[in-house]
């Protein structure tokens, strides 16, 4: 199967050609890579024009700057791949774990995979204490409406058969994405499987963009996309 890796990018200027270089060398190798700068002013614009759209696929400019929704909705809309998979442009997530992350798919098992940073054995950086009881109490409240037991709804690690994630009308522009797809994939009856991923967050000095206003924009998402759509 043909994978799609959807990067949404925004001022990802100390990041970005590390990260495209270990999703060039993940060990599945039969991908497209598809990166989306929202209106990057960091000169992370200069690094994609001069170092990385001659290696990848394709790289699309947002003329202003729009949200990481809009740019998943951007790349969503360009894949070609049987499975898309979402991935940051920061180095959080492992671009190694994609033959497990996908695996489910490909056997027939599963429509949807989410790499959970809350189960398994495998590395997780300590930071924030009051982020993990934020992301435990969205992801609860998701489940509640939604009657899934997922362990973590805010991963960036999302991995779609194409045609289920291209069906969808993705309404939210910004951290909100996360919610909203919860939402319309459950109302579908998705076959939604978790995976246990490693995870090596990063500090607001180091770049971490979610801040407490996405928060609550997450927990109305849950509402109006569960009850309201």
């Amino acid at each position: 199967m043909k994978l799609s890796v959807i990067i949404p990018c925004f001022n990802e200027a100390e990041t970005i050609v590390e990260l495209v270089n270990a999703v060039r060398g993940s060990s599945y190798e039969n991908k497209e890579i598809i990166v989306v700068d929202d209106f990057s002013t960091d000169g992370t614009r200069i690094k994609l024009k001069d170092r990385i759209g001659p290696v990848v696929h394709k790289v699309i400019y947002h003329e202003s700057n729009r949200g990481k929704g809009a740019a998943i909705r951007t790349g969503i809309a360009a894949a070609t791949g049987d499975v898309v998979i979402i991935q940051d442009a920061d180095l959080e997530y492992d671009p190694g774990e994609y033959q497990k992350l996908v695996r489910p798919i490909v056997e027939g098992k599963a429509d949807v995979v989410y790499g959970s940073r809350f189960m398994g054995n495998e590395p997780h950086r300590v930071l924030y204490f009051w982020h993990r009881v934020g992301n435990g109490f969205l992801t609860l409240l998701s489940n509640i409406f939604t009657n899934l037991n997922l362990t973590d709804m805010e991963t960036c690690y999302k991995v779609f058969r194409r045609e289920v994630i291209q069906s969808i009308r993705i309404e939210e522009d910004r951290f909100g994405f996360e919610p909203e797809i919860t939402a319309k994939i459950a109302k579908m009856n998705c076959r939604i499987f978790e995976v246990g991923i490693s995870y090596y967050g990063r500090t607001y000095a180091e770049g971490k963009k979610i801040g407490w206003k996405d928060g609550i924009r997450t927990a109305i998402c849950i509402l109006k996309y569960n009850l309201f759509r």
